[in-house]
């Protein structure tokens, strides 16, 4: 075909990696892909250029999964935070999504396209207070990166939280206050009016003023 330009060994689409070019099949040219899943199929340069296929057909059969197992789940307060989840990071009308999706924030393909295998990574809500949680606030949303949390441990864990570091750890300062038996709102008093985090964390806590009858 004059003026072709054929794909080259490396290129990516969707799940697909171009490891093999240069042949035909049934006239057409084809190009030899590995799948993300591990599978390897031959597809023609049309379908993929033209957005046509993006895996081997494991992502089409993720989501036919996902259809059929989510009405086991569907209505849990487990389904319900998943909705929510894929929602605001993947639709630019809910109105979470300028916190999450338009910061680049996504869920992975694993638990986009099935509530099912992100109900078997991260299991059932210990309880009703605990809520999905990212460990790296600025990391999408994936195993290894969320937990169930209560919302104590995540506001712990909010960006605009400052951890002091002592003695070779790193805590915030609501952290250090517990450990300390400190009230955080004094620590924050003490570190505002400029004392060094050693003094701050390490002078002793005022004694009450006892009154004499």
């Amino acid at each position: 075909m004059p003026g072709r330009k054929p794909i080259t060994i490396g290129e990516r689409f969707g799940r697909l990696l171009v490891v093999e070019n240069g042949f035909k099949i049934d006239t057409r040219y084809a190009v030899r892909c590995v799948c993300d899943c591990g599978a390897e199929k031959a597809f023609s340069e049309n379908l993929l250029r033209a957005g046509k296929v993006n895996s081997c057909g494991c992502l089409r059969s993720e989501m036919v999964t996902a259809k059929n197992t989510s009405h086991g789940m569907r209505h849990t307060p487990e389904w319900m935070i998943w909705s929510s989840m894929v929602s605001r990071c993947h639709n630019s009308n809910d109105t979470g999504y300028g916190y999450y999706g338009k910061r680049g924030i996504t869920v992975c393909d694993r638990w986009r396209t099935s509530s099912g295998s992100f109900f078997a990574d991260m299991g059932p809500r210990p309880s009703p207070k605990h809520t999905l949680d990212r460990i790296d606030n600025d990391g999408n949303y994936e195993p290894g990166n969320c937990r169930w949390a209560t919302r104590k441990e995540q506001a712990r864990n909010r960006r605009s939280n400052t951890n002091i570091v002592f003695d070779g750890r790193s805590q915030c300062i609501a952290d250090w206050a517990e450990e300390l038996r400190l009230s955080p709102r004094a620590l924050s008093r003490r570190l505002r009016a400029g004392w060094s985090v050693k003094r701050a964390l390490t002078a002793p806590r005022k004694s009450p003023k006892v009154s004499i009858l």
